[in-house]
């Protein structure tokens, strides 16, 4: 049974190797490349400048405020879905969106928040003046927000529906109000499903630049449009290369930080 175990690893180990420690390594190796394809420490050196250090705590502000928004709407959201008569219908509704495209969802909000698009028509129906809020911060939050939602709505969703209907019956005949039963049973036993939460929507945020883009125009700058600009306009893979590093770098940081207690104990 252990050589069976063993052999079916295998393919397993092989994708690790290919496809994450590999690229890992190759980035790496490129960062410490210079434009000329000589080995330096230049690329590093110039990402402790003011000008990318700036980036690089914009990028963990706009990261920051994406999940704070998306936990603010999802915690209750979740609250209420667990104890909804048809759930699943409604959890379906709000992950269905996930199935479309990217590009197409983004594009759709640029026809949205043009000057000529359905928010300014519906402002214009109420006589309300019309407002530019294509190319600003604020479309960029409101869009990766609306993207996001889903990827955090779940694990909390997942976190309640397992706590067990007796002890939420138990704190009130103990005599605990809503708010009580809240704060002393609910919150704690979806903690671990919030930590998952801020994982997969903090790390992703961190590194959007396709909505950046698109989106909030040359009005925020972050890491992953950094990333692309370096690759794909200058073409200094060793810098867009070091941005990366760094970049995997604070991925990883944040991983550590909000390791399950499950995971804890099976290491």
């Amino acid at each position: 049974m252990h050589k069976i175990k063993s052999f079916l690893l295998v393919p397993y180990m092989i994708w690790i190797i290919l496809f994450i420690i590999v690229p890992i390594a190759m980035i790496f190796y490129a960062s410490l490349l210079d434009i000329h394809g000589h080995f330096s420490l230049e690329n590093y050196t110039n990402f402790f400048t003011s000008s990318y250090l700036k980036m690089t705590l914009s990028s963990v502000w706009y990261a920051i405020l994406i999940t704070f928004f998306c936990l603010l709407v999802s915690y209750p959201l979740a609250l209420a879905l667990k104890s909804a008569r048809h759930k699943e219908i409604l959890l379906l509704l709000i992950i269905l969106p996930t199935w479309i495209n990217l590009l197409l969802k983004t594009y759709a909000f640029i026809g949205i928040f043009s000057h000529d698009g359905l928010l300014n028509k519906m402002l214009n129906i109420f006589h309300v003046p019309s407002t530019d809020l294509l190319f600003t911060s604020t479309a960029f939050i409101i869009v990766s927000v609306y993207i996001y939602i889903p990827f955090m709505l779940l694990p909390i969703f997942n976190a309640m529906e397992e706590i067990p209907e007796n002890l939420i019956q138990a704190s009130r005949d103990l005599g605990a109000n809503h708010i009580t039963t809240f704060r002393k049973v609910i919150m704690p036993l979806t903690y671990e499903g919030v930590k998952t939460g801020i994982q997969i929507t903090f790390i992703p945020a961190l590194s959007l630049f396709m909505i950046t883009r698109l989106i909030a125009g040359n009005k925020v700058v972050n890491l992953g449009t950094a990333i692309q600009e370096q690759f794909l306009v200058t073409q200094n893979y060793g810098m867009g290369s070091t941005i990366a590093v760094f970049l995997i770098l604070a991925m990883a940081f944040i991983l550590i930080i909000t390791k399950s207690k499950s995971e804890n104990k099976e290491v």
